[in-house]
């Protein structure tokens, strides 16, 4: 596909039309410029994402592997229900552009009665003019479920904006905006969800509709005309809204005023509307939305956590290949079940405590994974989601609704932490380093230089050297002075070391004999130490001040 970018705007995409297996798609040109309807073995290969792991890379510094394992937040293993949700949103897309075909004959003067009936000052959710009640669909699911990531893996299979320009050599000038997914505010007001319509819009293809429209001076009786006139302009193929459970908090009649709108919009306009939401949403969407849904054959979509079956057991295999920790382990039925309880088959939390696990393991220097490992990350780390899960072991779901808003599991807070734990650590094993080898220097001087001081007191070296060992064996902060001490005490009790000391200081020095060396130095003002050292008989420290001079 060849790319323009719109000035102001994001990168579209050039229209390039297709034939249609399916005769209700034929010479329709918003249609045509999709991409191709996917088999079940295409939606898998387009929406699965699997990150790069290279072995090697569990050999590299800890605060390296900390970067390199929250490549598992990027990983996407396709499941049946994904692909449950892919076929349906290519029906949705699919179907709402069959009654709004820009070339067909008539309909224009349908697009303007149906804006003139948007106008009006009341609107019915009965109400069926213009166009025939397109499709219409609601996922409701716990948080953490992956509702979110999954529309959109879906939705990036279509390119959001269309160019066209020419369709079987007639002009044909026109953008297309296939899909445009906005969050329901907070407050659940129609509103602020409007403006962020056309703020989104602005995004898209450079335009100014939030400028125009976003001050207070225009009422929602005004802005939702504007709103659904762009979307028969641009040809907007779906409208997603997500955290729909917003709604439970709009001011009186707020919530069925929103929803009336969106049956306004299926029924009249023919754009499809995807509402997804926590379970807190399914009260407010038991009465006028349901009537949009009866005709459209996409129905809601209760979206429920993993159980431990072949699903389960799939995604885990996938995810078990990430490990960045040094020891990697073998996934084990065990292993599985008890991250399927910890989690109790939500997948935001698994995946956490998987990537917490690690981490964890990392700082500590254990660098493997284990089932104590994960239930003291999960422990410590979902202490707010615990009533949730409680909720999910015993199986009562009606209290579920109480914890929806629940705050997520921070997890870069407890990234710093264990970094910092980590540096900590390290840290303390470099002084701990620097410290055993002050300990050897020290250890090293005082034998050179008792070795020294023994020599100067003509004690054979051989006989110097022994005895300064000894006395050292077994201890390491003996001082120079009473190591010389305790070795003329040792050595005044050798009968025969006196003896032989007397007869080599009797005898005539041979050449090399280090007392020469020593005896000369003394004659030029050179230390017993210093001689040593130039003659290479022992080495220079650290502290000594030539020490590395050539």
């Amino acid at each position: 596909m060849s790319k323009v970018l719109i000035p102001n705007g994001c990168e579209a995409v050039v229209a390039e039309y297709r034939d249609q297996d399916v005769v209700d798609y034929k010479y329709n040109p918003f249609i045509e410029a999709l991409p191709p309807i996917l088999s079940q073995e295409g939606v898998i290969d387009h929406l699965a994402i699997y990150p790069p792991l290279d072995p090697k890379e569990r050999q590299l510094e800890t605060h390296i592997r900390f970067h390199l394992v929250q490549r598992l937040f990027q990983y996407f293993q396709p499941l049946g229900v994904h692909l449950d949700l892919e076929n349906r949103i290519s029906r949705l897309i699919r179907q709402g552009y069959v009654y709004r075909n820009p070339i067909q004959s008539g309909f224009l003067e349908q697009i303007d009665g149906a804006q003139e009936w948007m106008r009006s000052r009341h609107v019915e959710a009965s109400g069926n003019q213009g166009f025939r009640s397109q499709s219409a669909l609601t996922i409701i699911g716990p948080s953490g479920l992956g509702k979110s990531t999954a529309i959109n893996r879906i939705l990036s299979l279509y390119p959001q904006v269309i160019v066209h320009s020419e369709y079987q050599g007639i002009p044909f000038s026109e953008y297309q905006i296939t899909w445009l997914k906005v969050d329901c505010p907070h407050d659940g007001s129609i509103k602020g969800l409007t403006i962020d319509f056309f703020r989104n819009v602005d995004l898209l293809l450079g335009t100014r509709y939030y400028r125009q429209y976003g001050s207070a001076r225009y009422p929602i009786s005004a802005l939702q005309p504007a709103m659904s006139q762009i979307s028969r302009t641009y040809g907007l193929g779906l409208l997603v809204i997500d955290e729909i459970q917003h709604l439970s908090t709009a001011k009186s009649q707020g919530a069925e005023k929103m929803l009336n709108y969106f049956v306004t919009l299926v029924n009249t306009i023919g754009i499809p509307v995807v509402l997804i939401g926590t379970n807190k949403a399914a009260g407010v969407l038991q009465s006028q939305f349901r009537q949009a849904r009866r005709g459209s054959g996409q129905g809601d979509m209760v979206w429920e956590r993993m159980k431990q079956d072949a699903s389960w057991n799939l995604l885990i295999e996938g995810l078990w290949d990430y490990q960045w920790v040094q020891k990697p382990v073998t996934l084990t039925p065990e292993l599985s079940a008890e991250l399927y309880d910890l989690s109790q088959g939500i997948v935001d939390i698994a995946v956490k405590i998987f990537v917490m696990a690690q981490i964890r393991a990392m700082s500590s220097g254990k660098e493997t994974l284990n089932v104590s490992l994960f239930r003291q990350v999960a422990n410590e780390q979902l202490r707010l989601v615990q009533p949730m899960l409680s909720s999910l072991r015993s199986g009562n779901v009606r209290e579920l609704a109480k914890y929806e808003d629940i705050q997520p599991i921070d997890i870069s807070s407890f990234i710093e932490r264990e970094s910092s734990a980590a540096r900590m650590s390290q840290k303390i094993k470099e002084l701990q380093l620097a410290k055993k080898k002050q300990v050897e220097r020290q250890a090293t001087s005082v034998t050179e230089e008792s070795i020294i001081k023994l020599l100067e007191l003509e004690i054979q070296p051989a006989t110097a050297k022994r005895l300064v060992n000894k006395v050292l064996e077994g201890k390491e902060t003996l001082t120079v002075p009473s190591v010389v001490k305790t070795a003329l005490a040792l050595h005044a009790q050798g009968a025969s070391d006196k003896t032989d000391e007397r007869s080599a200081l009797k005898g005539q020095a041979v050449e090399g004999d280090i007392r020469v060396a020593v005896a000369e130095g003394k004659t030029k003002g050179l230390s017993a130490y210093e001689v040593l050292k130039q003659g290479g008989i022992i080495k220079p420290t650290s502290d000594d001040p030539l020490f590395g001079v050539g």
